[in-house]
């Protein structure tokens, strides 16, 4: 099995067990050893499932402005947690493959590899909640045609995208490609480097 096909499996697994409940508050109970790449890919689609339900909330149109704020805080707080989690695969990657000697001539992707698994749990999450479209029974046939139009755009873009990243991990195994990792040093979530935070002390 190719490390997308696992992957793929265990987001669909998160995000089976969140629509268990389908309710934000819900704690995760990660069914995979604590520190196993499978918990962290567990845990990161189960943050973007999250992340995608408290997106829909913020949009009610006749949400309370104090609860509207509280949720804003959620997902600044989910951001960051993503991407410390999106970090965390890529330090599991650097170190996977830290006996590899790139070839001489071997080149440098244009994104890392767990930045590219970040945009395949998303795509798993986009697919469940389109299928979803696609099989309302209160909707128009018209809309219905659209969503499985677009259900085959992200299934094609699901496949391409695993296939480019099993080929990506192929690469740095066999020294044809190296991976460096930027810390993505968000600013606006640091009191020392957000100035609305810094001169409000």
């Amino acid at each position: 099995m190719s490390f997308t096909e696992k992957a793929n499996q265990i987001f669909n697994r998160a995000i089976s067990d969140y629509h268990l409940t389908d309710d934000v508050n819900t704690p995760i109970q990660n069914p995979y050893k604590k520190d196993s790449i499978e918990s962290k890919l567990y845990l990161k689609c189960w943050i973007d499932t999250v992340q995608w339900h408290f997106e829909d909330i913020i949009r009610d149109p006749h949400i309370d402005p104090v609860e509207a704020l509280s949720l804003k805080r959620r997902i600044d707080h989910s951001n960051q947690d993503r991407t410390d989690l999106v970090e965390e695969i890529d330090s599991y990657f650097r170190q996977y493959y830290s006996e590899v000697k790139p070839s001489d001539d071997a080149r440098l992707n244009t994104e890392s590899p767990a930045w590219a698994v970040d945009r395949l749990s998303i795509l798993a999450l986009k697919i469940y909640h389109m299928q979803e479209q696609v099989d309302r029974q209160d909707a128009e046939p018209a809309h219905i045609e659209r969503c499985k139009a677009k259900l085959d755009v992200l299934l094609e873009q699901q496949k391409d995208l695993a296939l480019a990243i099993d080929q990506l991990l192929e690469d740095i195994e066999a020294g044809r490609k190296y991976m460096k990792v930027y810390r993505q040093m968000k600013m606006y979530n640091d009191p020392a480097t957000n100035p609305i935070l810094y001169k409000n002390k």
